[in-house]
């Protein structure tokens, strides 16, 4: 057996991790071709076949993926184990990874990057925008946003930010022609931008006035993926928007969005960052987590 390098074996990691040689490559910043040969002299160096590939898709063997059950625990021993050394230096480096929603990411957790990046100049910052529930530990994520209901029993959570409204937005121009809806059952005359989950959920629109709770399927004839498209569509005149306030907040100051149905906002829950309860954490991660916790969220006034 020829020698083997512990870079290829973590090449073999994430190529399963991401899917695909392409996504690894660009996980490292080098070329599909150097993954492939990479992994095509671990083959030969062990001696067995550990990816199947086909022109769509690379997954692990049989034995791939009992070379994965054991290498991956071994792989985070080593990486726990040089990370250890880092507790002697002054200031933490290595990378912190991070998967969030793209409201989450855009409104609170880059900003906190931004900052934190400052003070810590030696710790890189990789955030993902993605609203699918995954396992962040298999993902190879150090942490996580999500709404605290949709957390695992065996992650621990701080609050993300304060509490969270939604606005309905229309532009002036749509109001002008469709009318100002007064009660959220008029919605269901109007022309509303849906979205659609990840996992293929339409979401479901939710309002609150004293005592009075009302749950409507928006009707319309566009239907998105991201609150970004839905900011971008209630702009154009394309119909009524479901979103965040902080998505909308300088478009309704700036007169290019007008929010209705002020007074039927439901107050949601703060989003929370979550991590591993049962995995070492870095000192960059540690770092990160520290500088989230020792905000002071500024609650909403309603």
């Amino acid at each position: 057996m020829r020698p083997l390098r512990l870079h290829s074996l973590e090449i073999f990691e994430d190529v399963v991790r991401c899917g695909g040689f392409r996504a690894a490559a660009l996980g490292r910043g080098v070329s599909s071709s150097a993954i492939s040969q990479s992994i095509g002299l671990l083959e030969e160096a062990l001696g067995i076949r550990l990816l199947n590939r086909t022109t769509r898709s690379v997954a692990p063997t049989e034995a791939g993926e009992q070379l994965l059950e054991r290498l991956r625990p071994a792989l985070h021993d080593i990486r726990t184990a040089v990370d250890d050394l880092n507790q002697l230096r002054e200031h933490p480096s290595g990378t912190v990874r991070i998967n969030a929603p793209g409201p989450a990411a855009d409104h609170i957790l880059c900003p906190l990057a931004f900052e934190f990046m400052k003070i810590y100049p030696d710790v890189n910052v990789e955030i993902v925008s993605d609203a699918a529930i995954i396992d962040i530990v298999e993902q190879g994520f150090d942490a996580g946003v999500r709404f605290g209901n949709q957390l695992a029993q065996d992650m621990i959570a701080m609050p993300l930010g304060p509490a969270l409204r939604y606005a309905i937005v229309a532009s002036p121009d749509y109001l002008r022609k469709r009318g100002r809806p007064e009660s959220p059952r008029d919605l269901l005359q109007h022309d509303c931008i849906r979205r659609r989950f990840p996992g293929g959920t339409m979401v479901t629109w939710k309002f609150e006035r004293d005592d009075d709770e009302v749950e409507i399927t928006p009707k319309g004839r566009l239907t998105l993926s991201s609150a970004h498209q839905e900011l971008q569509a209630a702009l154009a005149g394309s119909g009524v928007a479901h979103l965040f306030e902080d998505y909308v907040r300088d478009d309704v100051e700036q007169g290019r969005l007008i929010e209705v149905l002020y007074d039927w906002k439901q107050k949601l829950p703060s989003w929370y960052l979550y991590y591993p309860s049962r995995r070492h954490t870095s000192a960059a991660v540690r770092a990160f987590l520290d500088y989230v916790r020792d905000q002071r969220w500024v609650p909403i006034v309603k």
